[in-house]
């Protein structure tokens, strides 16, 4: 297993890391509509800081994976932390990649009865079973699955916004200053460090997990991608959300709009790409939390991963927009901790470096 994620790491990487951060929020446009989109031009600005600091961070975690030749999220955590501190955002990561999978779960419930017409406790289990497979095949059917659907879902994406453009000619005047009471924050500056603090708790924990398997180069190369196509995709999205912000301001799921400009049917097409999105951010909650207690493909680790996925199938009953409004907001404050230590970090070693040298 480690020769066949060796060979192709640099892109595997990439992949598990765009699978972690677009979940059920990016592919439906809520996530940029509100984080972004509500400041119309400038969003743009906030896209390209959340694109540098996607692909920055991607890469110290990496680097700082391979170094430790790490196999789980806590012991980067505990490096980045230290003991005391690691072992409380250790607790704080296991709540939240808790909290997101029941998330995805009761998303998976959303989709199957607006999107459907299906019952919403049919996509909940629909969605464990699947979860459950793969985490029992292992880190091979973690990369099998994101190989296939990561590229899928953000190709359809990005062609559905362009075609949108194009078809739509222009739609609404765009817009310059689309400030409202939308916004999560007054600022755009401010927007765009919550935007990445909130959706770098789940990618800590898969590519941390990767430590083990890969050498420096492939490890950093595959972050620094990876950020790289999440910046392109959300400046695409941004660019169609902004330019028929009026259009859509008052959607649920803004995407579903822009499908509607392109083609009718486009819209189950959409309605399909956000069940996937859905689905892989789920896998990489639960991976996460399976190799925190254990190896890949161990007995352990399929244990550890199919029982909290059973375990939070509860959760995923309650309202989907109750789950995401209350817990979304907790992870970004309580990531700003983790971001904050891994741009302070690498810089408190140059710097004990320089001093060590000149002594």
């Amino acid at each position: 297993m480690k020769n066949g994620v060796l060979q192709t790491g640099a892109l595997k990487v990439a992949l598990l890391y765009v699978g972690a951060v677009i979940g059920a929020g990016f592919a439906s446009g809520q996530e940029i509509l509100q984080f972004f989109g509500v400041y119309g031009a400038k969003g743009i600005w906030g896209v390209a800081l959340a694109t540098v600091l996607f692909a920055y961070l991607g890469a110290v975690i990496q680097s700082t994976a391979v170094h430790l030749r790490a196999s789980s999220y806590r012991e980067v955590l505990n490096y980045l932390l230290g003991r005391r501190l690691g072992r409380i955002m250790d607790l704080v990561s296991i709540g939240m990649l808790v909290a997101g999978l029941g998330i995805m779960l009761a998303g998976s419930g959303a989709v199957f009865q607006e999107q459907f017409g299906l019952p919403a406790g049919a996509g909940v289990l629909v969605l464990a079973a699947f979860v459950c497979v793969v985490i029992y095949s292992g880190l091979n059917g973690l990369l099998a699955v994101n190989a296939v659907l990561v590229p899928l879902k953000i190709i359809l994406v990005v062609v559905v916004c362009l075609l949108a453009l194009l078809v739509g000619g222009g739609g609404s005047e765009v817009i310059e200053e689309a400030v409202t009471e939308r916004t999560v924050v007054g600022s755009w500056l401010v927007s765009a460090f919550l935007y990445v603090s909130y959706n770098m708790v789940v990618p800590v924990a898969v590519l941390s997990s990767l430590g083990c398997h890969l050498n420096r180069q492939q490890a950093i190369r595959g972050a620094v991608a990876g950020g790289l196509a999440l910046g392109v995709a959300a400046s695409i999205v941004t660019l169609a959300v902004v330019t028929f912000f009026s259009d859509l301001a008052l959607y649920e799921v803004p995407m579903l709009f822009l499908a509607g400009i392109v083609h009718p049917a486009v819209r189950t097409i959409i309605s399909v790409v956000i069940w996937m999105a859905v689905f892989t951010t789920a896998i990489a909650n639960a991976h996460g939390l399976a190799s925190r207690w254990a190896l890949p493909g161990t007995t352990r680790y399929r244990v550890v991963g199919v029982s909290a996925t059973l375990l939070v199938v509860p959760l995923a009953f309650i309202d989907f927009s109750f789950l995401i409004g209350f817990f979304y907001p907790l992870f970004g404050y309580a990531g700003l901790i983790l971001i904050l230590a891994l741009l302070v970090r690498p810089l408190s070693r140059f710097f004990v470096a320089g001093r060590e040298n000149h002594v």
